[in-house]
């Protein structure tokens, strides 16, 4: 990243990218601030079908033009994310309504979704 402007930071394994994982990133770009996400290494398994190019390119198709606003990186897969006291950031929940924090990928996953069928809703 050439920036040095803070960003919105996003952790997950995005299998596949949905709706509810959409909704979250829209809301911190609503308040006008820059996201970065971050799709953790998992390897191919039932509950982690799609590869990292897969994951990107899914969540590209959400945000084409937004190249400036959104950045992807991959990260290696992690046990924990860990702080010290007066990091320089906060560790925020976003919680979003209760029909869209029912959205679950094992659901999406067990019935058979495309995986792009379900960012855009």
């Amino acid at each position: 990243m050439s920036d040095s402007e803070k960003r919105s930071l996003f952790i997950g394994r995005f299998q596949p990218f949905h709706a509810g994982h959409k909704a979250l990133i829209d809301s911190v770009l609503a308040e006008g601030k820059k996201v970065l996400i971050a799709i953790r290494e998992t390897p191919i398994s039932d509950s982690d079908p799609y590869s990292v190019g897969e994951r990107y390119a899914m969540i590209r198709a959400v945000y084409p033009l937004d190249l400036d606003q959104v950045r992807i990186i991959s990260i290696p897969d992690i046990a924990e994310v860990c702080y010290g006291r007066q990091v320089g950031y906060l560790i925020r929940e976003i919680r979003l309504a209760p029909e869209v924090e029912a959205i679950s990928g094992t659901q999406i996953r067990a019935e058979g979704g495309r995986k792009d069928d379900h960012a855009e809703e």
